[in-house]
């Protein structure tokens, strides 16, 4: 794990504001929960409840209650790749991956260079030296002593942030004062810091910001502001106000700004000042980096996946955290003792035959997440359809009659009310991002359709991500943003078929040979398989080849198989077989997820 796990990160300079009365919104938090938001910027670990009238389709969101649920974090962690998911009540809710050849750089921190200022659009492009240049909107210039959003102050691990409809600007949709025009403040070959608040999606680059903000464990630090808030999570007025005179004592005059975090409900004085000053003292650095560094170039690289999510998500509301791998579940546990001792007893580390992921039933509900219809209990059915505009779903009563039921609208809401609960579960396992429209079905009475919003509304109140519902309409649609800073789950786990031209979707190699592996390993435990011979399309035999030329050795000591590769052009590029002992019996379906 990354060497920030062991220590708190970020810093800053107050500047002078001539732009007073704007609200500032916190990029993201890690790749990915999120893999984790900024790779994890501060964002919101939970949304703040919405109080009623707070502008359209934000009515009240009344959360489910938290304090009854189970809640755990599942780590497993190899050198090829990383995964993060989260349970409760033993179901699978999110789940987040990190691969060292992604190169996520969501809360990155580069020093720019503007290759193109737009007045059209009120924005500018800029070269990091990243594959693509990143877009930096001008309500996302740093005109100092913005206010913070404290809805954003909880990075999430999972890189939460930036704009709910796909980056269409700040604040999740909130009216916006005029601003100067951008053409005032840049132009072309001007160099400037920007954080990444959005990773760079299909043809569109990265989303930028220049108000940077630095998460730590318990406050996110900014430096070009001069507010100190309280993340809305924490709800007791005694303890805000109590929160807040804290953080207003530990804020020398003109050092910057900082956001106290949800985890910090408990934490005392000492604790909080000791963090802003380690992140200041990060910021100067930063600071200096700039200084010494010719445009483009990286200054800051974000924590990683694992790291990021024990940063941004552990704490005591969790009951446990487990670990598969003895070296992170060692450093895990030594900074969870330096910043958190009391639930050091939490962190488990997971051995014996069976992994981590099949005994909680991770790796099936993952691969369930790439269906395009969901079954509901009562017999009716969701069906999700990614298109380049939006996300369509579709919520039908399937095999439900209302089992004798001679009201086939009390039939109409039960479906709709049960799928309002799978659709939110399935936004956040999937990870999906922008402007989702569904399509619930027709329900004759205006109370019938508050009910189902009021519903969806209340699972909302539980995703990290932002989200903002509309009211149902009288075709029984409901428009809905959810908050995007990355490709979805299916995006990032898939490449575009060679067969079908893009119409389809198959696993990446790196993919399929993780399939692989963790097949073998089921293969191995169950104590029936001596000699097992692996057939792959050429592409994948490859990939191992050049990249993992130790594997078959690696799995061969692990699993005490004797193993061998063959290449098959006949066969699908996503495809394997694996064949048994002397007689090549084909046992895939028997270990293969």
């Amino acid at each position: 794990m990354p060497s920030a796990l062991r220590r708190t990160v970020a810093v800053g300079g107050a500047r002078p504001n001539d732009q007073r009365g704007r609200r500032r919104t916190a990029p993201g938090t890690p790749e990915a929960w999120w893999s984790p938001g900024l790779s994890h910027p501060p964002s919101a670990e939970g949304q703040a409840r919405e109080a009623p009238g707070a502008g359209s389709g934000r009515a009240a969101r009344p959360h489910l209650s938290e304090t009854d649920l189970r809640r755990e974090i599942l780590v497993s962690a190899t050198p090829q790749e990383s995964w993060v998911a989260l349970l409760e009540d033993q179901e699978l809710v999110e789940v987040l991956f990190d691969r060292p050849d992604q190169d996520r750089i969501l809360g990155d921190i580069f020093l720019g260079r503007v290759d193109a200022v737009l007045p059209g659009i009120q924005a500018a492009f800029v070269d990091l030296g990243t594959e693509k240049a990143g877009f930096l909107h001008v309500a996302d210039l740093n005109y100092g002593d913005g206010e913070a959003d404290e809805d954003e102050a909880d990075g999430n691990g999972t890189g939460d942030g930036g704009g709910a409809a796909g980056g269409g600007g700040r604040g999740g949709g909130r009216r916006q004062p005029k601003l100067p025009p951008i053409q005032d403040h840049i132009q072309k070959g001007q160099t400037l810091l920007v954080q990444v608040t959005k990773e760079a999606m299909g043809t569109k680059g990265p989303r930028l910001t220049a108000e940077i903000s630095l998460p730590g464990r318990f406050l996110v630090y900014m430096p070009y502001s001069s507010r100190v808030g309280v993340s809305r999570k924490i709800e007791g007025r005694d303890q805000r106000a109590k929160l807040r005179r804290m953080a207003q004592e530990v804020v020398p005059p003109d050092s910057g700004g900082m956001i106290v975090r949800t985890v910090s409900e408990e934490v005392n004085q000492k604790t909080l000042e000791q963090e802003f000053m380690s992140l200041r003292q990060r910021w100067l650095k930063i600071q200096q980096t700039a200084a010494t560094v010719s445009a483009p170039a990286p200054v800051l690289r974000e924590a990683k996946l694992i790291s990021g999510v024990i940063r941004d998500l552990f704490s005591d509301k969790f009951d446990a955290l487990r670990v598969d791998s003895k070296e992170v579940f060692d450093e895990v546990r030594d900074y969870v003792r330096t910043v958190d001792p009391d639930i050091v007893g939490r962190v488990h580390l997971h051995e014996g035959p069976v992994s981590l992921f099949d005994q909680y039933g991770v790796e099936e509900e993952i691969q369930k997440a790439f269906q395009r219809t969901v079954r509901l209990k009562s017999g009716g059915y969701v069906v999700i359809e990614p298109t380049e505009a939006l996300v369509s779903i579709d919520v039908n009563t399937g095999k439900f009659t209302g089992k004798g039921r001679k009201d086939p609208e009390e039939t109409i809401l039960r479906t709709n009310l049960e799928a309002a609960s799978v659709i939110c579960k399935q936004l956040r396992l999937r990870d999906i991002g922008g402007i989702v429209v569904v399509d619930f079905i027709d329900m004759e009475t205006q109370e019938n359709r508050d009910k189902v919003l009021r519903e969806l509304r209340s699972h909302l109140g539980r995703d990290r991500a932002r989200t903002k519902a509309f009211e149902v309409s009288s075709l029984g649609l409901v428009e809905m943003t959810r908050q995007r800073i990355r490709p979805s789950l299916f995006t990032s786990l898939t490449d575009v078929c060679p067969s079908c031209g893009g119409i389809g979707r198959v696993y990446k190699p790196a993919t399929v040979v993780r399939r692989i592996e963790r097949s073998l390993e089921r293969a191995a435990a169950s104590k029936e398989e001596k000699r097992i011979v692996v057939r792959v399309h050429p592409e994948v035999a490859l990939r191992v080849i050049e990249t993992e030329p130790g594997l078959l050795k690696r799995l061969r000591s692990r699993t005490r198989l004797e193993l061998d590769m063959r290449d098959d052009p006949l066969m699908r590029l996503d495809e394997f077989r694996l064949l048994s002992g002397p007689a090549e019996n084909d046992v895939t379906e028997k270990y293969a997820a």
